[in-house]
């Protein structure tokens, strides 16, 4: 066996492993459990690129190294199959999204098995298959059968606070519930009827039905995400987004924020990640203020984290989708604040923060009163206060907040100094420390303790209290989309109740389009006779995309149960995931959807950890390496790269898979596209050269690299390698197909030090050399010390310099080849599978254990002295760290390559500076 047939090499072993089930994961005490998981994909229609194997393989690599360091590995792949994408083709073609989300995944499975991941697929999961999302179906249950006691700080049954009710009614409850639950007694609750108490509950639930305002966006028929909405159009097709008050199914995500925050310091996650979450979460100390509008009963709310500036305020805005808006607007305003309110409220929240530069607003007509001050001043609505934030309301102090003063400035509203210190014709003066001003009864205090004195006055007044705030808003859990998780509840007299637990999964039924309905319900307005027991009716929205995501690692414990989500004893095992690996843009969406979900169960006993995943890394983006053409202007004549600058050119994309080292393929350009067929060249050297940029791989820029192309040509070791070889994982970098070449000739390198040129097992049992053993055991130590801080990169530099020592040093030896095996099976498994056969061995070598690394053999026991001859170096040579003086010198007078340099004279001193230098003076 001379070839490395890499080919025939790879394909023989995956099927080993699939026949074997070699990476199948089984309770067991006798080990330590690691879990390792991936984000798992969506299944698009396009395939995988080789951007998106980055992160598996590196999760790959830590597996396979921890089973050989005698760990119990859970290393799981499933797919997050419910989705847009699939039901926008039923919507074009009829076909059900189940049949192409099924096509999709039998694409990503083959690819993923392509390139040897030592994935457990008899754990596989899709949450599009009713045995899962029965059970996600469960946990939605779970939390509408539960309310957040703030008492005990945790989650617990609805019917334990029914049983408060009917005590002694409301007035001590400290729980999460809705902003307007009006206080009652256990008389009120007794006499409520059911509806009434029903909708009551509903105030408390962690999941709920409300009036929220969305990101509807008409053109997908469904409400989107804060994080799917970019620049006011959806993120998927770049549809527009507005926004609008529609009954959706919430998640009271927002009693869970300060476990959330404080959560975060528990875990080995990327800082910039956490930080992202508490921006989002948003905790903010404060004061919540009454602002009683003048002629008008109803009260502005106003939340600020800046009291002692109150005498500062000499306006307030409200946000365009306030209820108060259209209450309070006067006959004289109303058609200009209407016109505004149109346009400002279809801006998503995003855009709205972010766009500091533009300033618009209206003026209500109405005044508040500043309930310290007393002072008189405007109401205004403007789009930089959002209705999702505090209260939807802002106390404007322009002297010390900048976009407050951008306002003032833009409408010549009145802009007051009462923080000393700055100087406001310039800007705003935002200052946190300094003496107050021009306020009354704060004057002379500094920032802290007028903020105390502001708190403990308004509370003095009846006008306002001390409150902690947080940003987030509770989750919306509605899509007005077919291909989804449905809803397991049925209304009666417009009242949600629970289907049976016997009755899940509630399976979507079959519709004759995947349309909405022509009265505007969501599709599953469609199916016929689709009523509970016949004559109730079924929710009509389907759960988001993040159901299935936000418990999914614990159903790869227990993939088969029909009986739980996961047994307890097997949840007790495995308890959380260890490392997972995945992008960034998931922050503030899959990512604390994911830690809400875990938290509540842990509260109920379902779980045994807080946080569901211990270490977190993001992996960077490989980016395409996008190739370009220049034609020139109304021709269909390309000049090459180095010659465009003498024509009028338009710069073209071009399949990148058509070019090699910059140099276009010329036929192959024009079989391409039809339109190249008489296409003429104006050529450098004979060659045409294309331009490069480096871009985002996608199919629109024709930069898309499949990794099975790769796989076929130079396998999937070399895939595996050069992917981890590219940069640190948590890197951006570009692919150059290119630069796999120096990766595939290390392979058959290492190849070649097991066989001799005839293809006959050259491999001996001779003791290793000194020499043999420090390159082996640096190797097994630097790439020990890289997997466990997941630098891979650095590794495979490793491997390429141990096996470059080993070939100059002709070392064909049993105990420096074997262990080398092993510690390279985790980045070149199939490679290592087949020589660790050749060596005898009968089981996979997944069963090995990890070489130890030994200090002895590391430990320098020579030096390589400079030698100089009147203070310049002439020669190296090599003694022993304990060699004599006597016997150095002597070596030195005997080297040839010192003593021509005598010129034939007696040598007058030797000077030798022990494992530094030695200097002959002539």
């Amino acid at each position: 066996m001379s070839e490395y047939n890499f080919n025939q090499i790879e394909k023989k072993w995956q099927r080993y492993w699939e026949e074997n089930q070699t990476f199948k994961a089984k309770e067991s005490d006798d080990k330590p459990k690691y879990y390792a998981l991936d984000m798992f994909p969506y299944p698009s229609g396009a395939g995988l690129h080789v951007g998106h194997p980055l992160g598996y393989i590196a999760s790959d690599i830590v597996s396979r190294y921890k089973r050989l360091k005698g760990f119990n590995v859970l290393h799981p792949m499933g797919f997050d199959s419910f989705g847009l994408p699939a039901e926008q083709y039923a919507i074009q073609t009829g076909q059900h999204p189940a049949i192409t989300t099924e096509q999709n995944i039998a694409r990503y499975v083959e690819q993923l098995k392509n390139i040897g991941f030592s994935f457990d697929w008899q754990r596989e999961v899709r949450t599009s298959d009713p045995s899962y999302y029965k059970w996600t179906q469960w946990i939605f249950m779970q939390l509408f059968n539960s309310y957040y006691n703030y008492s005990t700080d945790k989650a617990e049954p609805i019917d334990a606070l029914v049983r408060v009710f009917e005590q002694s009614g409301n007035e001590k409850v400290n729980a999460a519930c809705d902003e307007d639950t009006p206080a009652f007694s256990s008389e009120d609750w007794a006499g409520f009827d059911e509806q009434q108490k029903s909708e009551m509950l509903l105030k408390y639930r962690l999941t709920y039905v409300a009036e929220a305002v969305v990101n509807w966006c008409p053109a997908l028929g469904t409400v989107l995400a804060n994080d799917e909405v970019v620049g006011g159009v959806s993120e998927r097709g770049g549809y527009p987004v507005e926004r609008k008050k529609m009954r959706q199914w919430m998640m009271r995500i927002t009693a869970y924020a300060e476990r959330l925050l404080q959560g975060l310091e528990e875990i080995d996650w990327p800082e910039p990640i956490k930080e992202m979450q508490r921006n989002w979460i948003g905790k903010s100390v404060g004061a919540e203020l009454d602002f009683a509008v003048e002629g008008n009963e109803e009260k502005i709310k106003v939340f600020t984290t800046r009291i002692d500036t109150i005498f500062g305020a000499t306006f307030v805005v409200l946000a365009p989708e306030h209820d108060l808006v259209a209450q309070i607007t006067t006959d004289e305003q109303r058609e200009q604040v209407e016109a505004y309110v149109n346009v400002a409220k279809n801006r998503s929240e995003r855009e709205r923060m972010t766009d500091v530069k533009t300033v618009s607003g209206v003026f209500t007509g109405a005044y508040a009163i500043n309930p310290l001050s007393n002072e008189r001043v405007p109401i205004w609505t403007a789009d930089y206060v959002l209705a999702g934030y505090g209260t939807g309301a802002v106390m404007a102090v322009p002297g010390h907040d900048s976009r407050d003063y951008a306002f003032a400035k833009h409408f010549n509203l009145p802009i007051r100094e009462v923080v000393a210190g700055g100087n406001l014709e310039e800007e705003a003066y935002a200052a946190k420390e300094g003496k107050i001003i021009n306020s009354g009864f704060l004057n002379g205090l500094d920032v802290k303790e007028a903020i105390q004195a502001g708190i403990a006055k308004a509370e003095e007044l009846g006008v306002g209290k001390g409150r902690t705030k947080y940003r987030m808003r509770d989750a919306v859990f509605s899509r007005q989309r077919y291909w989804g998780e449905p809803v397991p509840v049925y209304f009666k007299d417009g009242v949600p109740h629970l289907l049976k637990e016997e009755d899940l999964p509630l399976e979507l039924p079959k519709i004759d389009a995947y349309l909405p309905t022509e009265t505007g319900e969501p599709p599953l307005g469609r199916a016929v006779d689709w009523k509970y027991n016949g004559q109730y009716e079924y929710e009509l929205s389907t759960m988001p995309g993040w159901a299935g995501s936000s418990w999914y690692w614990y159903r790869y414990m227990d993939p088969q149960n029909d009986a739980a989500f996961a047994a307890k004893d097997k949840v007790a095992y495995w308890r959380s995931v260890d490392l997972y690996i995945g992008g960034s843009e998931h922050a503030t969406g899959h990512l604390l959807y994911s830690r809400f979900w875990n938290k509540f169960m842990f509260d109920l006993g379902l779980v045994v950890e807080q946080e569901p995943f211990k270490k977190l890394i993001n992996q960077g983006m490989i980016q395409g390496r996008s190739n370009f053409v220049y034609r020139i202007k109304d021709s269909n004549k390309y000049v090459s790269f180095g010659l465009k600058e003498q024509y009028e050119v338009t710069p073209l994309h071009v399949d990148v898979n058509i070019v090699e080292n910059d140099v276009l393929d010329l036929e192959a350009f024009k079989k391409w596209r039809p339109e190249n067929a008489d296409a003429e060249f104006i050529l450098e050297d004979g060659k045409y050269i294309c331009g490069v940029e480096i871009e985002k791989m996608s199919k629109s820029k024709y930069n898309v690299v499949n990794p099975d192309d790769i796989v076929e040509r130079q396998g999937a070791d070399t895939l595996r390698m050069y992917e981890m070889f590219l940069g640190p994982l948590e890197q951006f970098k570009p692919w150059n197909t290119n630069g796999m070449d120096g990766v595939h000739k290390f392979l058959k390198k290492y190849w070649k030090l097991f066989f001799d040129k005839e293809g006959n097992l050259q491999v001996t049992d001779e003791e290793p050399t000194a020499e043999e053993l420090k390159s082996l055991h640096k190797t097994i130590k630097k790439v020990e010390e890289d997997i466990e801080r997941f630098s891979f990169n650095t590794s495979v530099s490793t491997f390429m310099i141990c096996v470059n020592e080993l070939s100059q040093l002709k070392c064909h030896k049993r105990a420096i080849l074997e262990p080398l095996t092993v510690i390279l099976s985790p980045y070149a498994p199939h490679i290592t599978e087949e020589l660790w056969q050749q060596l005898g061995h009968q089981e996979s070598i997944s069963n090995a254990a990890f070489p130890q690394w030994k200090e002895e053999y590391l430990v320098e026991n020579t030096f390589e002295y400079p030698v100089s001859v009147n203070g310049k170096m002439r020669a190296k040579l090599s003694f022993a760290l304990d060699a004599p003086r006597e016997e150095i010198e002597k070596a030195v007078l005997a080297e040839e390559q010192v003593t021509k340099f005598f010129d034939g004279k007696a040598p007058k001193k030797i000077i030798i500076v022990p494992n530094k230098i030695i200097n002959v003076v002539v």
